[in-house]
């Protein structure tokens, strides 16, 4: 087919009727109007559902994957989609060379391609062009130096690439870049018009769930029933499985043994995806925010979760993304990328970003870690808040004041089996809690 070191020979140029594309000028202007075409949905794309969904799976799969988005699906979008446009590119280079060979593509044209996109900026095709005219037009600036030019050439691109890491378009953009707050009232959260009711109804249930690494039982048995409109709290010493248990409840590690059910229906070997889909929301220990995206396209990746029930119409995600940030405080930093706000502000993300997606359960894995006692807090009245309006919420944390706080009920973990569960004055009074804590007394040791 491609007649191997010989190359392809006698390639014909693109049949468009009308127009004679042997003249040279023609078939140019046809190239530009195709890259004008491909920029254009290039940079369109990254503001449509799709394109934030293969930006959070760029930046983090396993935050991607917990807010809904399917990310073996994503992926392969995005590779088709590029599969496509490159397939347009090289054809109308070939039709413009009439002759290509493998000589043609090596290792260094893939390197200096590479180069054209790091250099002007990956975050939006203009970039891409900016980079590309650049790396052609600069070797032409520095013939003037003769022998010496591709050492200035490449000594001028590896400073650009090392001191401008956003690329020369990414330096632009923050030279000009304005944050201007987003004004106008939105509907609240659909939570916030409903007032909260602990029931007995369990809306997450887990029956001997273990999780074996190896020969090590991470969770050995863990039995767990957190019902509607409670916040139930999961606690333990560092290492008894809390977040091992989070991490198997949500999908992203599969049991070794045991049920999960959540609003009755058994969503034990299904994907994140799914479970999100079924009304599961987290945050994280360590924070799992996509870098790459301002504070309200952050927001909107949550509320597009499939299922939500305004995740197929754009006007109304806008709308909820920003109710979200409503309520966590953040609507004048809606426009701002993530990357720039503080820790404790990122973690607020996390949050509006769950509830953006109007779940079921909403399970927070350490939210009060790295916040310092002001943030805190406000984190504590926040909880309040949701719990004042029925939300079903499964923490995880070590602060004891913030447990006390909001929760309901505690069950307590220990090297990865369940040693106490109830009220927080029976879980926290519990003698095998105050030995897990604080150690057995010497005589008992003894």
């Amino acid at each position: 087919l491609t007649h191997g070191p010989d190359g392809v020979r006698a390639i014909g140029r693109p049949n468009v009727p009308g127009l004679r594309l042997e003249n040279g000028d023609r078939y140019l202007t046809l190239c530009l109007v195709a890259l004008a075409a491909v920029t254009w949905f290039v940079w369109r794309l990254k503001t449509t559902r799709l394109g934030r969904a293969m930006q959070s799976v760029r930046d983090n799969e396993i935050a991607a994957s917990t807010c809904g988005i399917d990310v073996f699906r994503t992926k392969v979008l995005a590779f088709a989609i590029s599969a496509v446009l490159g397939g347009l590119g090289g054809g109308l280079y070939a039709g413009a060379r009439a002759y290509i060979s493998p000589d043609e593509f090596g290792f260094g044209e893939s390197i200096v391609m590479l180069t054209m996109a790091l250099l002007g900026g990956v975050g939006s095709p203009f970039g891409a062009l900016l980079g590309t005219g650049l790396l052609v037009i600069l070797p032409e600036w520095l013939r003037f130096l003769r022998n010496v030019y591709l050492a200035v050439y490449g000594a001028a691109v590896i400073l650009i690439m090392v001191f401008l890491p956003d690329g020369l378009w990414g330096f632009t953009n923050r030279l000009r870049r304005t944050v201007p707050a987003i004004t106008g009232d939105v509907p609240p959260l659909p939570l916030l018009g409903q007032r909260g009711a602990a029931t007995e109804e369990v809306v997450l249930g887990i029956e001997d769930l273990a999780k074996h690494f190896g020969g090590l039982r991470a969770l050995d048995g863990v039995g767990m029933a957190v019902r509607r409109g409670t916040v139930h709290a999961l606690i333990g010493p560092n290492g008894s499985g809390k977040t091992t248990f989070i991490n198997v409840v949500t999908g992203l590690y599969r049991p070794t043994a045991g049920r999960i059910t959540l609003g009755g229906r058994d969503v034990t070997g299904t994907a994140p995806h799914e479970r999100t889909r079924a009304g599961l929301a987290r945050t994280f220990q360590n924070i799992r925010v996509f870098r790459g995206m301002t504070v309200l396209e952050n927001v909107m990746v949550g509320a597009e979760r499939p299922g939500n029930d305004i995740a197929e119409t754009p006007a109304l995600v806008v709308e909820r993304a920003l109710a979200a940030l409503d309520f966590v405080g953040l609507r004048a930093d809606a426009n701002r990328p993530v990357g720039t706000l503080s820790y404790g502000m990122q973690r607020y993300v996390e949050i509006a970003r769950a509830l953006a997606g109007n779940p079921a359960v909403l399970l927070l894995d350490e939210p009060a870690a790295g916040l310092n006692l002001t943030e805190k807090g406000e984190l504590g009245a926040l909880l309040r808040r949701l719990k004042g309006h029925g939300l079903t919420i499964l923490i995880v944390d070590h602060d004891m004041n913030l447990v006390e706080q909001v929760a309901d009920h505690i069950t307590v973990l220990n090297f990865g089996r369940r040693i106490a569960d109830g009220t927080p004055r029976e879980a926290l009074s519990h003698p095998d809690v105050i030995a897990a804590y604080l150690g057995e007394p010497r005589d008992a040791a003894a």
